[in-house]
């Protein structure tokens, strides 16, 4: 079977790569839940008055549901949906998985639709009477049906949704193309909406493998031959204007359009730390800008994000939508993360069960569990992930993770907030460092100002937590050297972060100084128990 994708332009083969690199990983975490937060920013908005350039949207609610903030509504719920399965590894053109999201489909319309489409709300009400057939062939029938017997069968509703598609077949593009095609016919069979589908999981399935836009375009090549220069003019068209051009985008054609008008004409920052600059930054001002297209906004920004969050990665999601997005089925963040990373390696956890355990194995370099108090704020607390097991009642409000903990939060028990944050302890495997650094140290000094009691760790807290702790300390007003100094001797021999070039070096960057190695001498160790702290 071909599994590589055919770039137009120069007739040569681009190659899928599995496994997955720390890269790609990061960014099939974003397809989901960048759709999600993409969803839950344009849900107040929708078919509203349409935002100026200079107003930024808000997850504050609201919108048609009315929603809760950071709620997300039918599009990322239908996403879900098939999300389910194909985490699972399974073969999503099979008779089987198609019929099992079928049946996602009706449990959601019958009790978690939030919203719903009139198209597929007809063509579900129509398949689930239908007396023939297996679910996913009754559906399929129902959504040929009302192609044939309407002029306005091309909805948005299978774009909305198609970003899981393109993860589940990374190595397979014929595979993705009959994905792509039977998933969205289940509602949406028009031909527009089968190639937008098409050409929205070959942008997906590139970003993820080669960190570009580039297979929205390539993605051409897939289609028939006849329809080409049709699509090409699309996308021209879409590059030459701006979101907003399409007063109306519940056409498929026109979501299409407006979502990579946002993403191609919403420029690229350029990466100056010490100005707040950061590329990752251009998945929130493209997502924003899509939300600012008006009309059905969460739609086109849910279409925009998901293929931001595979070019940009979960890294470049900012931690304040992160932590708050939600919805049906009981869904957050995390979860959407693990049904991304599910489906990219066909359902399977990596050799620690992440990211389905809940609670990774803890690797014996973390060393025994230890917690020492920040050096400029007794009220943030640094340690390593065995301290995660700890069993009583610890004195923390909130728990600050820079590794992978598990699928459960940590010291739920305790009502503790739990901020996960994307950062790879390795050289090289951070393409977002900067921008993550700025926005982990953020996090702490958000959580300090409203009066809470941080634990700060990673796996051995050796070089992620002290580099995220003297981050915090130049927020406070501290020089870099200085912050890193303290830092150093608070932590005694456990400190390595001298070993993590990148990760030392940040620091001074996100305060715009050179870098400069700190020489004191190691002094001994304070560290403290839980049971000591308050």
């Amino acid at each position: 079977m071909n599994n590589k994708l055919v770039d137009p332009t120069s007739a040569t083969l681009i190659p899928a790569s599995r496994p997955l690199s720390v890269h790609a990983t990061d960014r099939a975490a974003g397809v989901l839940i960048g759709a999600a937060c993409g969803d839950a920013l344009g849900v107040p908005y929708e078919f509203a008055r349409r935002l100026t350039d200079d107003e930024r949207p808000v997850m504050i609610g609201g919108g048609l549901g009315p929603y809760k903030p950071g709620e997300y509504s039918d599009d990322t719920q239908m996403h879900v949906c098939i999300a389910d399965v194909a985490s699972s590894g399974a073969n999503l053109t099979s008779v089987t998985a198609l019929d099992h999201i079928a049946r996602n489909f009706h449990t959601w319309r019958d009790g978690g639709a939030s919203d719903i489409g009139n198209q597929t709300r007809s063509v579900l009400g129509a398949a689930k009477a239908r007396k023939t057939g297996t679910p996913s062939q009754a559906m399929a029938a129902e959504a040929d049906a009302y192609t044939a017997r309407t002029q306005l069968s091309a909805g948005n509703g299978s774009l909305m949704r198609t970003g899981i598609v393109a993860l589940a077949y990374l190595d397979d593009v014929d595979g993705m193309v009959r994905a792509a095609t039977a998933i969205s016919s289940l509602t949406h069979s028009d031909p527009d909406c089968v190639e937008a589908c098409i050409l929205w999981c070959s942008g997906i399935r590139t970003a993820v493998l080669e960190g570009t836009f580039d297979g929205v375009r390539q993605g051409v090549a897939l289609l028939p031959e006849n329809r080409r220069e049709t699509w090409h003019a699309k996308l021209d068209e879409a590059e030459a204007n701006e979101p907003h051009h399409w007063g109306r985008n519940g056409y498929v054609v026109t979501a299409l359009q407006a979502a990579w008008s946002a993403i191609t004409r919403t420029p690229v920052p350029e990466l100056a730390p010490e100005k707040g600059s950061y590329p990752a930054q251009h998945f929130q001002l493209a997502t924003e800008a899509a939300v600012r297209a008006g009309d059905d906004t969460d739609t086109v920004a849910a279409i925009a994000a998901a293929l931001l969050g595979a070019r940009w990665g979960v890294s470049a999601i900012p931690l304040t939508w992160q932590e708050a997005v939600n919805g049906w089925p009981n869904m957050s963040g995390p979860d959407l993360v693990r049904l991304a990373v599910l489906t990219a390696r066909k359902g399977a956890d990596d050799g620690d069960g992440w990211p389905s355990a809940a609670r990774v194995k803890i690797p014996g370099y973390a060393g025994k569990a230890f917690t020492v108090a920040h050096p400029e704020d007794p009220g943030v607390v640094l340690g390593n992930l065995p301290m995660t097991e700890y069993t009583g009642t610890p004195p923390i409000d909130a728990v600050v993770s820079l590794c992978r903990v598990g699928r459960e939060p940590v010291f739920a028990r305790a009502g503790a907030e739990h901020v996960r944050v994307w950062l790879v302890d390795k050289e090289g495997e951070n393409p977002n460092l900067h921008f993550v650094l700025d926005q982990a140290a953020r996090q702490v000094l958000r959580l300090r100002q409203e009066g809470k009691r941080v634990f700060l760790h990673c796996v051995a807290g050796r070089s992620r937590t002290p580099a995220v702790a003297a981050a915090y300390s130049t927020l406070l007003g501290t020089d870099p050297h200085t912050a890193l100094t303290e830092v150093w001797e608070a932590l005694g021999e456990r400190w390595t972060l001298l070993a993590h070039q990148q990760l030392h070096d940040a620091v001074y960057e996100l305060a715009g100084q050179p870098p400069h190695r700190p020489q004191p001498q190691p002094q001994p160790r304070r560290w403290f128990s839980f049971g000591r702290l308050g």
